[in-house]
């Protein structure tokens, strides 16, 4: 099948005394947000190329599509479908959540407190076929405080321009006009006469706060707050007492909160503390004093407690530990849990305010898991959560912990109706040391039958960015590679948070090749220790995470066999360069400002993978991208293959596919997301050879 083809019309480039030429920038419209809202506004041009490639992408995978077929059946295979959330017992009822067999989307139920009647309030393919519409995202759903009105918000694109609704639960009707183009959050005020809601601006970014009077036109909206630098975008919430709506300002590095009474009738956010570049804080309320979790004066956070109104007087509760990184707390009446994160491993803790003893709660007894805490109830007053844990190999468990007596009762089993034995598989945690010193964590998740003599095949996960941590949760869907002689490996790269702060600080700005180093070391040391060969590894990373694959295939391309990039940011320093772009000045602090400091630009021009692409062999690539994503903007997925087609030396897969309607997470619905794994995973069996 003939290759497909972007145009080339050459632009001159340059920026800091440095000139470069860009062959495809012809694709990135001056109305790129209006293409993301509206996808027949994109240029005819542009759309024949991407329908092109996806034929391509089609042509070349059209062996594969059997397996397809069998992957979609195992994976999901593996979920019941017909499956029900734990309860949770409200004031006056007990709301839940379920899915059927047929359905990709859940339904929301109730019943009244001591009595056996269900209420659906909520099914999302109805709402779905209501429309008829082919993406359906739901943002948020909430019921309101007196259980009456249900508000829900739609995205119905993909480009995460979300619709509120308000309806009357009992008569269906909407009680308020549609909201557009928030950022779908919503917030019932306790006497449930109010919403308060996001706005986006014209760059995509939530910069203002607005109160809806229920039933009123939505021009009469008060603005009650305003965010005035643009890098910094805003949310507002209930304390965890509800006696006070915070609202949070902040970027990737510092934010700012402010507060007003729930009693405030003409609401006037006061700033608690002011901003400081590179402090992080958040403060809640509860039984009579404020909680502040802080980065300040303390890397990895600490958590400091005060009783003064004006927030002052504050005094230790939580110290510091060094590359610990210190969780938020959640309230009951008599407890008080937390968390923290040491070495990608996390640990809960609870302290009895009886008599102000704090004990770690143990999970699991395996040496590597993912573990958390959910409240069974609205009322405090108790003694009963729910504590959740899941392995590499083992499916989720939810048990009801009484943490008086610490008795637990096993209350949900994540079923897996096909089959699963966590002892067929092994999960090891390792470590690697990187190109200076620093250890790398890495979880490996291997079939029992695997051998490590260099000849498997091995997928090897990264993302590194943001502060993002990857936890060593289960997967179901995995085991389709793992299955078939494929090991799993999650590397814990700096960028994340697994090892603090520093972890990440260390993978960000002027330090972002660590990121990159990490990755490529683990992969060598891989090799070393037999767990596969060079040449025999398969990349996979999504976003930030294939800014990390573009990056490093275009420094050791010899390692991998194929790669997988998702919706990868590989035009990296056109997207730093452009601040109109929604994501763009909120980013500073994670990769720098290209435009105004030139030695970000130079750095970042240096590893930028869309720059960066060499004249050499490349091995097999699948890049998958969304028409609709306002993160990563199609266009740069598209330049990426075109000019990589131009410069790559080999015969090698180098696939692009786009999906039309979809946005950064890809498909709507169940089968969607199923269907979209089941492809990569085609693709990967295909070039490791196991069709």
């Amino acid at each position: 099948m003939k290759i497909p083809q972007l145009a080339k019309k050459p632009e001159k480039k340059s920026c800091h005394n440095t000139i470069w030429e860009d062959d495809y920038s012809w694709i990135h419209q001056k109305n790129i947000l209006e293409v993301l809202k509206d996808g027949t506004k994109l240029i005819p041009e542009v759309r024949k190329y991407l329908e092109e490639e996806n034929a391509y992408t089609e042509f070349h995978l059209k062996d594969t599509k059997e397996h397809q077929k069998k992957l979609f059946d195992e994976i999901k295979g593996r979920i019941k479908l017909d499956d029900e959330s734990l309860p949770f017992k409200d004031k006056k009822f007990i709301y839940w959540t379920k899915t059927t067999k047929k359905g990709n989307y859940s339904i929301k139920l109730r019943k009244k407190i001591g009595t056996e009647i269900e209420e659906e309030i909520w099914n999302g393919d109805q709402e779905k076929k209501k429309l008829e519409t082919e993406y359906f995202g739901v943002g948020d759903l909430e019921v309101s405080w007196d259980d009456e009105l249900l508000g829900y918000s739609l995205d119905l694109k993909g480009s995460e321009y979300y619709s509120i609704f308000i309806r009357n639960i009992k008569t269906g009707k909407l009680i308020t006009e549609e909201i557009k183009d928030t950022s779908g959050s919503i917030l019932f005020s306790l006497d449930d006469k109010y919403i308060f809601y996001s706005k986006l601006d014209d760059n995509h970014r939530p910069r203002k706060i607005f109160r809806h009077k229920l039933g009123t036109p939505i021009q009469e909206d008060i603005l009650i707050f305003e965010e005035k630098t643009e890098a910094f975008t805003v949310s507002i919430g209930l304390s965890s007492d509800e006696k006070y709506y915070f609202i949070v300002s902040s970027d990737h590095n510092t934010s700012e909160q402010y507060y007003f009474s729930v009693n405030e009738q003409s609401p006037k956010p006061k700033l608690i503390q002011k901003r400081e570049k590179g402090i992080i804080y958040s403060v809640n309320s509860w039984d009579g004093s404020f909680y502040m979790h802080t980065n300040k004066n303390a890397e990895d956070f600490k958590i400091d407690k005060t009783s003064d109104i004006n927030f002052k007087n504050w005094e230790s509760y939580v110290p510091a530990k060094d590359e610990t990184l210190i969780g938020g707390l959640t309230f009951l009446n008599n407890w008080i849990i937390r968390s923290e994160v040491t070495n990608a491993l996390g640990k809960i803790f609870v302290k009895n305010l009886e008599n102000n003893i704090e004990e770690e709660l143990i999970f699991s007894d395996e040496e590597v898991y993912d573990g958390g805490i959910s409240l069974i109830q609205k009322d405090k007053n108790t003694d009963l959560i729910h504590i959740s844990y899941s392995t590499p190999k083992t499916q989720s468990r939810v048990y009801k912990y009484n943490l008086k007596t610490k008795e637990k009762k096993l209350v949900k089993e994540q079923i897996i109706p096909s089959g699963h034995n966590s002892q067929d598989y092994i999960v090891e945690r390792l470590e690697c040391v990187s190109h200076d010193g620093r250890k790398v964590p890495l979880t490996i998740t291997r079939h029992k039958k695997t051998k490590i003599n260099g000849n498997a095949n091995l997928l090897l996960y990264g993302y590194g960015s943001y502060g993002n941590s990857m936890s060593p949760s289960f997967s179901s869907t995995r085991l389709s590679l793992i299955n078939r002689d494929i090991i799993w490996v999650t590397a814990h790269i700096r960028g994340g948070l697994e090892r603090g702060m520093k972890w990440w600080k260390e993978g960000k700005l002027l330090n972002k090749k660590n990121t990159f180093k990490d990755y490529l070391a683990v992969a060598r040391f891989l090799i070393e220790k037999k767990y596969t060969s060079k040449g025999k590894i398969i990349g996979m990373g999504g976003s930030a995470g294939g800014l990390l694959m573009g990056a490093v295939v275009n420094e050791s391309p010899e390692l991998f066999c194929g790669m997988v990039m998702a919706v990868p940011f590989v035009d990296s320093l056109t997207t730093n360069l452009d601040h109109s772009l929604p994501l763009t000045i909120g980013e500073f602090d994670e990769f720098g400002n290209a435009k105004d400091n030139k030695d970000h630009f130079d750095y970042i021009y240096s590893y930028a993978p869309y720059n960066n692409i060499k004249k050499m062999d490349y091995p097999n690539i699948l890049i998958t991208t969304s028409l609709s994503d306002n993160r990563v903007l199609f266009d740069e997925p598209a330049k990426f293959t075109a000019k990589l087609r131009d410069y790559k030396t080999d015969n090698n897969l180098l696939l692009l596919k786009t999906e039309m309607n979809a946005g950064h997470g890809g498909k709507s619905g169940r089968d969607g997301a199923i269907e979209e794994i089941a492809f990569d995973y085609g693709f990967i069996l295909k070039v490791s050879k196991k069709i």
